[in-house]
């Protein structure tokens, strides 16, 4: 799975210049990921900024905003109070459906309340984070983009409807990684504005 995130990620970077956030759940992950796509994409024009290696979260919302080609790997803070308007975030990628790790003691201590923890309290957690990932992209009437869900648990599991039906009407189409970078490329340079939309 990491080395194909990678490839992926690679590809569709650079077919939308950077403009892109990509949300982790793991900071291991995240650091692995940074490694192996920062050179690839650098000799594309395209800088790759991570959290926690390349400066704090709020320092690299202020260099996406502000700077051209530049891809963003985030976790944590980044699911949430993130506000950045207009192209320069037109590719999110959701790496992972935001689970909670089970060692968590909060989260253990709560999933005692329940009888069926996963479904009763797990899954409404991570759908609540995933809508909450999936509005960093857009933020007003006039933003378009792409939101790619690389985790696929989103078609293979019941409990995949419950993430996709959470979002805001928006087109969908099902494919291939190697697809992703066309595909979202040709949707962002679509006419006129849209609600976003999603490549799984």
């Amino acid at each position: 799975y990491q080395q194909a995130l990678q490839q992926t990620l690679i590809g569709a970077c650079a077919a939308t210049n950077g403009r892109a956030l990509v949300l982790f759940t793991s900071h291991s992950a995240l650091q692995a990921t940074a490694r192996a796509i920062r050179r690839p994409l650098e000799e594309r024009g395209v800088l790759v900024l991570a959290q926690g290696m390349d400066g704090s979260a709020r320092q690299l919302v202020e260099r996406l905003r502000h700077t051209p080609n530049v891809v963003v790997l985030g976790t944590a803070t980044f699911w949430e109070g993130v506000d950045i308007v207009g192209a320069a975030l037109s590719l999110l990628v959701i790496a992972k459906l935001p689970f909670a790790v089970p060692s968590d003691p909060v989260f253990a201590a709560r999933s005692e309340l329940f009888d069926d923890a996963f479904a009763d309290y797990a899954v409404p957690q991570a759908v609540l984070r995933f809508k909450q990932g999936f509005g960093r992209l857009i933020r007003s009437g006039r933003d378009r983009g792409v939101c790619a869900v690389l985790d696929r648990r989103l078609l293979s599991r019941r409990y995949g409807a419950s993430f996709v039906e959470s979002l805001p009407a928006c087109s969908v189409q099902v494919g291939g990684g190697l697809d992703l970078g066309e595909a979202a490329a040709a949707w962002i340079a679509g006419p006129g504005p849209g609600r976003g939309g999603r490549v799984r």
